[in-house]
């Protein structure tokens, strides 16, 4: 063959190929680099924390992630781990990773008093909690978020609930005139009521008046579009289950929560909306505001506070994102969180019809509707009933949090390590998943004693009702419903005080039993956060037998 007849490159598919080789180097080297880095900070990690004994892992992908989030009580699972590990274990992740649990209260109180400076959001919840609500006090960390609180931190003051007293009593009398009518239009004296519904239009509008002057009118039946998104979710089981495995994989890597799914266009949806909403109502506000009169009891009203803070000479500044965000997280939490508790109050009473008639007759005796501080003093069951449900359902079960800095933290009991060592503190290294699963520490019988499952209001009233363990705890009357720490729940006094009231009217005036029978099955339905739902039914629905106290 002669030379002139082989073919040789173009110039230009010669430069081609030398640029993708290039290309490819240049992969290859990212590549490297980016292994380098995750086996440096993966040895980091082993030599600098505590090496601790968890349960093995049960699935290659997810470890035991999918077996918590598919459990009907994932509290049980944390605590079971607790007895047979100890008091701080690790548990396997999604993809390799690992957390480490707190079950411990010494250690919980250390984690919740350096939470928001040393333990942050981690990426994941940045990135949903940004996606769904913008930048605001769920959102931000360190001086953002004192910032942000102490700004809104008036409105949630004894003087300013006391005023509010009479929104919550409001919306329970609109909802006993409701159900007066539903049950006078039945021939046997009572009706089967889907009580879910109600109390989330009862804490729908009462967000809607006292936090922003704005009626939704829900139990009067007008459907505005925020009340038809939050409905949305959890009626579709089967999509929420495939949205929580895209969840799981999201928590490895965050970047995919861009990705379009069923649920992540609905949190898109109510963001939209509820942006909407604040918007008009923030317009209004500031087009009504008349600075004459009135402006120190407005400046003490949530919406008064976050239209105060627009100022640029504001001490507490937040910008116009910062405030439709706060009102965002206030819709949301004044619907969700206390709508549930209702809801499993008024299940935990259907099953304790003992319990149901001791709380009425506690207020009859009574008489005339409590003002705020006779709610806070003067009716001791009605006050343990209701911390009884907030012990056994709180709203979240668990709260993850991120190691930005090295830390030790404290044990009250020794642990034995991986390598069967005896400890009695851990090291914790920067990128450390933690987390404190809420529900097992409510409900757990090293902490609460024999009877931490059941439901029994009277631990409250005495002195030796709640056990040395659970005194351990720094929360809210010893609970981690609320959490603890700068990042304590804010909305807690407000909330205890609507749902009192809405409970009080509700059961004095009505009789409440599970429409099947007292061992009716409820089990945990997924809206935005998990809810209750009775066996068989549709979405959340929990239908009760309601008829007249006479």
């Amino acid at each position: 063959m002669k030379i002139s007849s082989i073919p040789l490159p173009s110039p230009l598919g010669l430069w081609t190929t030398v640029r993708s080789v290039g290309a490819f180097k240049v992969a290859c080297s990212f590549a490297a680099l980016w292994a380098f880095v995750k086996i440096s900070r993966a040895l980091r990690w082993r030599l600098k924390t505590t090496q601790l004994r968890g349960p093995p892992r049960t699935s290659l992908m997810y470890g035991v992630s999918h077996d918590l989030a598919s459990s009907q009580d994932s509290g049980a699972m944390y605590e079971r781990w607790a007895t047979e590990y100890g008091v701080a274990y690790t548990i396997p992740g999604v993809l390799g990773r690992t957390r480490i649990v707190l079950c411990d209260p010494r250690a919980i109180a250390h984690f919740y008093a350096r939470e928001t400076w040393t333990y942050v959001q981690t990426p994941l919840s940045l990135a949903l909690l940004e996606a769904a609500f913008g930048r605001g006090l769920l959102w931000s960390q360190g001086e953002a978020h004192r910032r942000q609180r102490k700004a809104l931190t008036p409105a949630f003051s004894n003087a300013a609930i006391r005023k509010l007293t009479s929104v919550f009593y409001d919306s329970a009398y609109k909802a006993k005139g409701a159900w007066d009518t539903i049950i006078e239009s039945s021939k046997d004296g009572g009706a089967v009521i889907e009580v879910q519904n109600w109390m989330n239009h009862i804490s729908l509008d009462t967000i809607g008046i006292a936090g922003f002057s704005h009626d939704f009118g829900s139990l009067h039946g007008e459907r505005a579009s925020v009340t038809e998104l939050f409905d949305t979710f959890g009626n579709n089981q089967q999509a929420s289950a495939v949205n929580y495995v895209f969840i799981l994989i999201a928590s490895a890597f965050p970047i995919i929560t861009k990705i379009p799914t069923q649920r992540t266009n609905l949190f898109k949806k109510l963001s939209v909306t509820m942006g909407e909403i604040s918007d008009d109502l923030l317009t209004r506000s500031r087009r009504e505001k008349d600075v004459n009169v009135g402006e120190r009891d407005e400046e003490k009203s949530i919406i008064g506070l976050l239209i105060k803070s627009e100022g640029q000479d504001a001490e507490l500044h937040m910008s116009e994102e910062e405030v439709v965000a706060q009102m965002k997280v206030l819709l949301l939490a004044g619907y969700e969180t206390t709508s549930i508790s209702l809801t499993w109050a008024l299940i935990e009473l259907s099953r304790h019809l003992d319990v149901q008639t001791r709380l009425r007759e506690e207020l009859l005796a009574f008489g005339a509707d409590p003002t705020y501080d006779q709610l806070k003093a003067n009716l001791p069951y009605l006050d343990a009933v209701v911390h009884e449900i907030l012990r056994l359902h709180p709203p979240l079960g668990e709260f993850s949090r991120l190691a930005v800095a090295d830390d030790v933290i404290p044990l009250s009991e020794s642990v034995r390590t991986e390598s069967g060592e005896m400890t009695d503190s851990i090291s914790i290294a920067k990128g450390s998943l933690m987390v404190v699963p809420i529900k097992a520490i409510n409900c757990s019988l090293a902490i609460w004693g024999p009877n931490a499952k059941e439901f029994k209001p009277d631990r409250w009233l005495t002195e030796d009702g709640i056990g040395g363990k659970a005194k351990e705890v720094q929360g809210h009357r010893h609970l981690l419903t609320f959490v603890d720490g700068p990042r304590a729940c804010l909305g807690k006094d407000f909330a205890i005080a609507e749902f009192k009231t809405v409970l009080l009217v509700l059961v004095k005036n009505f009789v409440f039993e599970m429409r099947d029978g007292p061992d009716t099955p409820v089990e945990i339905a997924r809206g935005i956060l998990p809810r209750p739902r009775v066996v068989g039914e549709d979405g959340i629905g929990v239908p009760l037998r309601v008829r007249r106290y006479e």
